[in-house]
């Protein structure tokens, strides 16, 4: 093929380009049947492929070539599939577990700020009226009192005031149901050549006396004192017993003997 000339006949154009075409029609079918001889048989061994550099001497850094083998083998092809595309729909929730176990308590934390002030709460109830403690009494007496050989109460036939009725009428004597400091007031009126002589009682101990001499004139005669209280203590007066000649006056137009007591201060206020 390759001393093969190409003679272009001579005549019109049109037969010309005709002739050429056939020409070169007929060197393409030579050539691929050329290319076909040369193609290895598919039943017969496998050529291994060359490259243009085989003839060349490999350099001391260059990588060893691949065994001759590895050319012939027909690379494997795995599939592979991204499973998070193939998301299902969501499930039904599952049931609840049990609890763990308590954790241990953390350490406090820093204070923190001071909040902004609340807005004014409402008014509460109305309470109960502070307590107030009294205690008072006033007695007096219309008839005169003689003195015998034992001591005697001083007994009251006229009420002043008596609040709760602590005073009792029929013993002469104030009952303390409020303990604290009280004050305590007699008034007497004295006989004509006779002595007076009585004293204030808190139960069985004397507190203070109430005395005038004897004396052609009578006169009216008064004590006063404070005593603190407890509860059950009595306060009453005296006439004392009959070693000479003892008593008080009254009568049944006027009263000239009083005895009046009232509380100063409750021991629980």
């Amino acid at each position: 093929m390759d001393d093969m000339s190409i003679i272009m006949p001579e005549g019109c154009l049109c037969c010309r380009f005709h002739e050429c075409s056939t020409m070169l029609a007929v060197l393409l079918i030579l050539s691929f049947a050329h290319l076909v001889a040369l193609a290895p048989h598919p039943d017969g061994p496998l050529v291994p492929c060359r490259r243009c550099c085989d003839h060349l001497q490999p350099t001391e850094d260059s990588p060893s070539p691949p065994p001759m083998g590895m050319y012939n083998q027909v690379p494997e092809v795995r599939t592979y599939i991204n499973m998070t595309i193939l998301k299902g729909d969501k499930g039904d929730r599952g049931d609840r577990g049990t609890p763990g176990k308590t954790g241990q308590e953390g350490p406090s934390g820093p204070v923190g700020p001071t909040g902004s002030k609340g807005s004014k709460g409402q008014a509460g109830l109305p309470g109960d009226p502070c307590k107030v403690n009294h205690a008072a009494f006033s007695v007096g007496r219309r008839k005169s009192f003689h003195s015998l050989e034992a001591y005697q109460t001083l007994i009251f036939d006229t009420v002043f005031v008596n609040l709760d009725d602590h005073f009792n009428m029929f013993s002469g004597k104030y009952v303390c149901h409020t303990p604290g400091v009280y004050f305590f007031n007699v008034n007497i009126h004295t006989w004509n050549f006779k002595e007076t002589y009585l004293h204030i009682m808190r139960n069985e101990a004397e507190q203070a006396i109430v005395y005038a001499q004897p004396s052609d004139r009578s006169i009216m005669q008064s004590q006063s004192l404070m005593l603190d209280l407890g509860l059950g203590d009595e306060v009453w007066i005296r006439l004392y017993k009959r070693e000479r000649e003892n008593a008080i006056y009254s009568d049944d137009v006027d009263i000239y003997i009083t005895f009046n007591g009232y509380l100063i201060r409750a021991s629980t206020e």
